[in-house]
């Protein structure tokens, strides 16, 4: 990918396209999963460890949204949304890369949760992410080291 992908602070600006975002990206898949899509629920979702967010830009402009919590112990990858105007680009598996490749340097897994109706958990397993749990509508997820990232973009 040869574009220059970045990331800021999220901030209270930014809640009208964090709104657009998720209703975009996410609510199709809680609807699938019948979970409640109400404004309210939405923003409850983007409200939900807000310090960790970051917006992610590509050559400047918003694209997505990254929530990370890097612990001593573990990363977190607590939601990664991809605007669809740029999904299929390459740039959620960038970003990802990016994030195991730092993880297994430090000798961290990375776990993350995937709905089952969301189709991204195919990405997830395609770079090593393996279930070691669900629940009624999630796949919990989690990388063990040991990446190395083969195939450019």
């Amino acid at each position: 990918m040869n574009t220059a992908i970045t990331f800021r602070k999220a901030s209270e600006n930014d809640m009208d396209y964090l709104l657009d975002l998720r209703i975009k990206t996410m609510n199709p898949h809680y609807a699938d999963s019948h979970l409640p899509t109400d404004r309210e629920t939405t923003l409850q979702r983007i409200l939900y460890r807000f310090d960790k967010a970051h917006i992610i830009l590509l050559n400047n402009e918003p694209a997505g949204l990254l929530k990370i919590n890097k612990a001593d112990d573990r990363t977190e990858v607590l939601q990664l949304q991809i605007d669809p105007s740029q999904q299929g680009k390459g740039l959620g598996k960038t970003i990802l890369s990016d994030i195991l490749k730092e993880a297994s340097s430090a000798g961290k897994p990375v776990a993350l949760s995937v709905l089952k109706t969301n189709k991204a958990q195919h990405l997830y397993m395609s770079l090593g992410f393996k279930t070691v749990d669900e629940d009624e509508h999630s796949f919990f997820m989690e990388f063990q080291g040991g990446f190395e990232y083969l195939s450019p973009l």
